[in-house]
């Protein structure tokens, strides 16, 4: 069973479904991301001296049946790690079911196999996630060490791991947890940067709208760090689960400009994102890194997160130079009682339009996120959100629901409140059939699930936007949106809605 199979310390998975999690919007507008985080783990490990692999499943668009042959055909690990991050920063919880299935699938064939889930869900929830999945440990932090010192004591043959830090595990059938490892303080020496040469980065695609200017040319691609963590609060918001607290570590513009001269010179990118929950805001860090790529004269297509708080106008010259086409901001709502509610900055709507056209007067685009069905939300506010951003007529737009993710302060609230949450994990994507919102406080999920979609169909198809898209853009690119906005989601809750009406 074992002949031909190479021996492998640490095989690290990317589980997931591109076309559960977006339903028909996979197949030519989402984007196909690396598995940034994973690549880092890699280089962590490999620098200590273990052997890695990867195995991105929605890259090569395998099911968790064919990941488990994949891995065990070629390999005999001894330890498999479930990647479970999202490229998003609250969208992890929706891989899960993948994870869960490929976990199952590997145990199938071979009940020995030990496997570790890492990422911002399990960290969120260790000792559900223990007892539910087919696997042996949970890590409940950020992960790089606790990976390698499982894969160290069992290439020892240990069956007990009371040394390993933020280590969930069995012992006699008993989950047993060991005390948190400290956050990894130098970024730069431990982990510089993605192992890239274990990617297949010819599948990865940009997203639809990073590439406006080209819509033709959305590969090659890459999606890397430059930071880990965010020192804000905002309650719906997952992103700190694997951190323990709100916490903001950067690696130096010397180590990022580095890894963007790998991209560009040996693989051709010139698409990229910056990964960062938040990109835009220490004035070093940003303008370091700006000043190295406008040094090498790269003609790269950057997109990068920031808040309305955070955008400055010496940034702004700087960062277009430096190829920053997109910023993406987190306007949210156009209720600052309901900005208020979750703790997301003290700006109102006149602050957010004039952020908006100051960003866009420098010549770079802006994606507007935008939410609905946050806790205060009515159907009054959240016309008052989509009002805004036809408004700002941002170059685009993405509209989400609130969820209560795994590791937000919404999920203990809800949690605490008892509030109908969704009944698998895969309801957490935002685009899938079992999307499942919260409700508010005045509206129901399936009134909030609506209420997005129409907001989708009424932004994309509005004449001044269209106006606009042309204008920038050129015609290919309302054809796009066209053929974009003709997909329609299929909705479980809305089917259901529907049907009780109908019987009413």
């Amino acid at each position: 069973m074992t002949a031909g199979r190479e021996p492998i310390d640490v095989v690290l998975v990317n589980p997931g479904s591109r076309q559960a999690v977006y339903q028909s919007l996979a197949n030519e507008f989402s984007a196909i991301e690396p598995p940034s985080l994973a690549g880092l783990f890699a280089t962590y490990v490999r620098n200590k001296g273990l052997t890695v692999a990867i195995v991105d499943a929605p890259a090569h668009n395998l099911s968790p049946d064919q990941v488990a042959e994949h891995i065990l055909s070629r390999y005999r690990p001894t330890l498999v790690v479930m990647v479970v991050y999202g490229f998003q920063p609250s969208a992890s919880t929706q891989n899960m079911p993948a994870a869960g299935e490929t976990c199952r699938a590997l145990k199938a064939r071979d009940a020995d196999l030990r496997i570790m889930m890492t990422g911002t869900h399990p960290a969120a929830l260790p000792e559900r996630t223990m007892r539910e999945e087919a696997i042996d440990f949970v890590c409940d932090r950020e992960g790089p060490e606790t990976i390698l010192l499982t894969a160290k004591a069992l290439k020892t043959g240990a069956k007990r791991f009371p040394d390993v830090p933020s280590l969930w595990y069995r012992a006699s059938d008993v989950i047993l947890s060991n005390p948190p490892a400290p956050l990894m303080e130098d970024l730069d020496a431990e982990m510089p940067g993605v192992a890239w040469d274990l990617l297949p980065m010819d599948k990865y695609r940009a997203h639809n709208w990073h590439c406006f200017d080209d819509i033709h040319a959305r590969q090659p691609y890459a999606s890397m760090h430059t930071s880990l963590g965010c020192p804000y609060k905002c309650s719906f918001c997952c992103i700190n689960a694997p951190f323990g607290k709100s916490s903001y570590r950067m690696w130096s513009p010397d180590t990022v400009i580095r890894e963007i001269d790998l991209l560009v010179t040996k693989y051709g990118v010139k698409n990229i994102k910056f990964v960062d929950e938040m990109f835009v805001l220490n004035r070093a860090h940003v303008l370091g890194i700006c000043d190295r790529i406008i040094e090498r004269g790269y003609d790269l297509n950057i997109w990068a997160y920031a808040r309305v708080d955070s955008i400055k106008d010496e940034f702004l010259g700087k960062l277009r130079r430096a190829g920053f086409r997109w910023l993406a901001l987190g306007i949210e709502s156009g209720s600052r009682h309901v900005r208020d509610g979750v703790e997301k900055g003290r700006f109102g709507s006149t602050d957010i339009l004039k952020v908006v056209r100051d960003i866009q007067a420098a010549g770079i685009h802006v994606i507007g996120n935008y939410i609905f069905g946050l806790p205060d939300d009515t159907r009054e506010s959240m016309q008052e959100t989509l009002d805004l951003a036809i408004e700002a007529n941002c170059e685009f737009a993405n509209f989400y629901c609130a969820m209560a993710y795994p590791g937000s302060k919404l999920y203990a609230a809800a949690a605490r409140n008892g509030w109908e949450l969704p009944a698998s994990w895969i309801g957490y994507s935002q685009h899938s059939y079992e999307t499942m919102p919260l409700r508010t406080e005045a509206l129901g999920a399936a009134e909030v699930l609506r209420f997005r979609d129409e907001a989708f169909r009424t932004y994309f198809t509005n004449p001044r936007y269209l106006d606009m898209v042309r204008r920038k853009f050129g015609p290919d690119v309302v054809a796009h949106l066209a053929a974009m906005t003709e997909v329609r989601l299929k909705r479980k809750l809305l089917e259901e809605s529907a049907a009780e009406i109908a019987c009413a």
